[in-house]
């Protein structure tokens, strides 16, 4: 059975193109945002190593969204997003384990809740 967002949104659009469509529009909101604010600078100016790391997460990003359209595809969004939101655990595994962050006992009590109730929400009864 289809769930309802996949049968009322997504009703023959292909998921990579969903995405295609999504990006053009982030793209257009961010370049609005960077010449509204002034913030615009000259590719030139931004480091090798940054230009990796933006090239990296840009990356990841578009195989995330891609990956995400495909599952709300297949399955129920109740289910699909939680699952999406673990990407805040991980960021915090990443970020102590590559970055040197030092979280405290409360920020893993969070990242364990979120972990939790993901599991809850998306497992199958």
């Amino acid at each position: 059975m289809k769930n309802l967002l996949t049968s009322w949104v997504f009703e023959n659009v292909n998921s990579d193109f969903a995405t295609f469509i999504q990006t053009i529009v982030i793209t257009l909101a961010a370049r609005l945002i960077v010449y509204g604010t002034g913030h615009w600078q000259q590719p030139s100016t931004v480091s090798a190593k940054t230009w990796l790391f933006l090239v990296l997460s840009g990356a990841a990003i578009g195989a995330s969204w891609i990956c995400y359209f495909r599952a709300l595809k297949l399955g129920d969004a109740a289910r699909v997003a939680p699952i999406d939101k673990l990407s805040v655990v991980f960021v915090s595994i990443f970020a102590v384990m590559f970055f040197g962050e030092r979280l405290r006992l409360p920020n893993w009590l969070g990242a364990l809740m979120i972990t939790c109730g993901a599991i809850l929400i998306a497992y199958r009864v």
